[in-house]
């Protein structure tokens, strides 16, 4: 016998109903089936809610029950021959029936019990299961329906009845001897020793298929669903995300468990317990492999089998100076829980016993306030215990595999890279098996967290980058014409994905999250670019919430470089030429460099001084080395450089030679900002606090060389035509220079104390 399960994704809809029959006629020439369906996608949360609004005396049920039933006719009408299927239109239209005085039960008494919500919601299975039936006995094969009820025995506990497995195997043995080639089985529902109808969970219906898999000892159970297997992390989020070929029974478990939504993690247990393998294949595309779920026997190569995440999640905090003296603490605290039927997901405890951290379900936080305050009312009370801290907006990443034990630093590097990108980890937990490691975060930072721990653990050949630029004009122009230049050679070289983000002028900015084009990024900023507002811009980067995100500011803005310690405080990395926020107070300058240090982000200005070559980066290994700075001497102007180099005194006037700066690039507009020194008066005063020292922008002497009638020309025109008039100026410090075999230049230096 094989056993195949579709999900409610697979049958859907008529269209993916006609796939599943394609596929099952395929395996049948390999022997009889059971096929297991769920509802169909979205029903079973439907009847719930309908079955609510009714005990709610709520009107609205009856539009909603009228969307259930119109949603199977319709199918039925696409899927059946009318004249042909006659009878099975018949019990439809009784099942149906038979649901909607269900519900008017539920109005007149408006009372939803436990049993009843069993009876509605099992309604998606059996219309399925009943529709899907006759389309495949239309078919060549001969088909049987079959009623779990009769042979899949459990508790009174409904809503998630507990399986009495010794007696399910027996009923299963003696009702499959009848078996015809194609058997149709609705999963989810079973039945009490009363032959009461019951459910198995949400996620049943894998349940039900791994059950009669396991009593007739199949080969495999197969769960056909809409991926091609565990993915290596939820797709959802990451989007490199792959599925996994092959995995433990064990890995299964905690993968599910922790969120992996492929299978219901219940029917992994009965398989497992005959070793059969469990196959995840894909509805949609038969042709790809999917993930086999077995005992495995062999080493795999990868410490990290994949990650799972659980969102809704709180974290409950239990501390008090006198827990150490209260006698079975945590026995009482679980066994509360237990009572109030709250599934604890993860826990921690601090050796000292003065506290203990519980992760649970946002919906369970009621019962589980309520049990905690009625199990230790008296400690409370009297103040041995504080009141119950709750922690909301939370979620669970899981790492899981089986070999990182057999692996050193797995956790480490975790925690490492989440840290990194300025993820907080609430709380860790990691049992002796080493088979899972698993945080609780805030759950804003859950779609970064994934993707840097995937990046890392899965596709660590490659790091992907994500820019936000300000300031498109000639430096801005410069780095984006490099980024295309050098993108491929850092991808393959360097393992480097480098993506354009968003970019910005003074006037409009845009956003592209899976990357602007490289080749032609102005014309996007053009096209579709909103209005650029600086505090917009951050905010939008923040909530974008990628990983490894980088500010690149290529202005010379006073009032961007303020934005700095907002940037580096969200764990965004800053680069800049820009030297105004390095060269504010000593106290900003400060507060920038710890504020890098603790919130794990990077704050780069290595072409502050030197343009392109290494001076600060080449300073600062000094310094870590143990070198001590004793003087500096350096011409640190390109400006003032070509200028002085140009300049003889005798071919071409020093007013020339400003003009001829000007229009190369090589000054500012207004060439004064260039020739009054301020700029060369920045970058020692980098220099110096880079090498330690404690200096303000006061304490440098700056020594003009321009007349001071020139610096104060109401405009660029009339300061060129002064200079002009002081070229007999000019052309006496280059003989005085002359004189004493040297040339002019405008040198930037510290020494004993004293910098100028």
């Amino acid at each position: 016998m094989q056993v195949l399960k579709f999900g409610g994704t697979s049958v859907g809809s008529s269209g993916n109903i006609q796939l599943v029959k394609e596929i099952l006629f395929k395996k049948s020439k390999k022997g009889p089936i059971t096929v297991v369906v769920s509802a169909f996608q979205g029903i079973t949360n439907q009847l719930l809610q309908c079955a609510q609004l009714t005990a709610q005396a709520n009107p609205e049920y009856r539009s909603l029950l009228q969307e259930i039933e119109s949603r199977h006719l319709a199918t039925a009408e696409e899927l059946l021959n009318a004249q042909r299927s006659s009878s099975a239109f018949e019990k439809l239209h009784q099942l149906l029936k038979e649901l909607a005085d269900l519900l008017k039960g539920v109005a007149l008494l408006r009372d939803l019990s436990p049993q009843t919500a069993d009876r509605i919601s099992c309604y998606g299975e059996l219309l399925s299961a009943h529709i899907i039936s006759a389309y495949l006995a239309e078919s060549a094969l001969t088909t049987r329906l079959l009623d779990p009820v009769q042979f899949i025995r459990t508790d009174d506990q409904h809503g998630k009845a507990n399986v009495d497995f010794e007696q399910t195997e027996q009923l299963i043995a003696d009702y499959f001897q009848e078996a015809e080639a194609l058997n149709v089985c609705p999963g989810f529902i079973a039945g009490n020793a009363d032959g009461r109808i019951t459910t198995l969970g949400r996620g049943g219906s894998d349940y039900t298929a791994a059950i009669i898999a396991a009593a007739l000892n199949c080969e495999s159970l197969e769960i056909w669903t809409d991926v091609s297997g565990m993915m290596t992390a939820n797709p959802q989020y990451v989007r490199s995300a792959y599925p996994i070929e092959k995995m433990s029974y064990e890995e299964a478990m905690e993968l599910t468990h922790f969120g992996a939504k492929v299978l219901y993690p219940p029917a992994i247990q009965p398989v497992l317990k005959k070793q059969i393998p469990i196959w995840i294949k894909n509805t949609f595309r038969t042709e790809e492999m999917g993930t086999q779920i077995y005992a495995q026997t062999e080493e795999n190569p990868k410490p990290v089998t994949g990650l799972s995440s659980i969102e809704q999640i709180v974290l409950l905090n239990l501390h008090g100076s006198s827990m150490v003296g209260i006698p079975y603490f945590s026995h009482r605290l679980f066994e509360a829980l237990s009572q109030a039927k709250v599934s604890v997901i993860l826990i921690t405890q601090a050796s000292s016993e003065h506290s203990i951290c519980l992760a649970i379900h946002e919906e369970d936080l009621k019962a589980a306030e309520l049990a905690i305050a009625s199990a230790f009312a008296y400690e409370l009370k009297l103040g041995m215990i504080n009141p119950l801290e709750v922690e909301r907006e939370l979620a669970i990443i899981a790492l899981v595999g089986a070999q990182m034990k057999n692996h050193i630093g797995i956790s480490g590097k975790m925690l490492s890279l989440l840290g990194g990108n300025g993820v907080n980890i609430k709380a860790i937990a990691q049992g002796s098996s080493e088979k899972n490691i698993s945080v609780v975060i805030d759950k804003k930072q859950l779609k970064k967290s994934l993707n840097v721990l995937h990046e890392s653990f899965f596709l660590s050949e490659k790091k992907r980058v994500n820019l936000f630029i300000v300031g498109v004009g000639n430096v801005g122009q410069a780095l984006l014409d490099q980024v295309a230049k050098q993108y491929e050679y850092l991808d393959k070289k360097h393992h480097f994905d480098l993506r354009i983000i968003a970019m910005a002028n003074s006037k409009k900015m845009y956003f592209d999250e899976e990357g602007i084009e490289r080749a032609a990024p102005m014309q996007a900023l053009e096209k579709a670019g909103e209005k650029m507002e600086i505090q917009a811009f951050i905010d939008k980067m923040v909530q974008m919430n990628l990983r490894n995100s980088i500010f690149i500011d290529n202005t010379a803005h006073e009032e961007i470089a303020q934005t700095y310690q907002q940037i580096l405080s969200q764990s965004i990395s800053v680069v800049t030429p820009n030297k105004i926020a390095c060269t504010g107070s000593m106290v900003q300058y400060k507060q920038l460099k710890s504020t890098a240090l603790r919130y794990k982000s990077h704050f780069h200005f290595e072409t502050n001084v030197g343009a392109g070559l290494p001076v600060i980066n080449t300073l600062n290994d000094l310094m870590k080395s143990g070198d001590e700075v004793l003087g500096i001497e350096a011409v640190l102007s390109g400006s003032l450089n070509f200028i002085f180099n140009h300049y003889t005194g005798s071919d071409r006037s020093f007013a020339e030679i400003i003009q001829q700066a000007k229009e190369e690039g090589y000054t500012e507009p207004d060439p004064r900002l260039d020739l009054s020194g301020s700029d060369v008066k920045r970058k020692i005063l980098i220099l110096l606090r880079e090498s330690g020292f404690s200096y303000e922008m006061e304490q440098i002497e700056s020594v003009p060389f321009i007349p001071a009638n020139c610096m104060e020309a109401p405009s660029v025109d009339i300061f060129l035509d002064r200079v002009a008039q002081q070229e007999s100026y000019f052309q006496q410090m280059v003989a005085e220079a002359k004189d004493k075999n040297c040339k002019l230049k405008y040198v930037a230096s510290y020494k004993d104390g004293k910098a100028e």
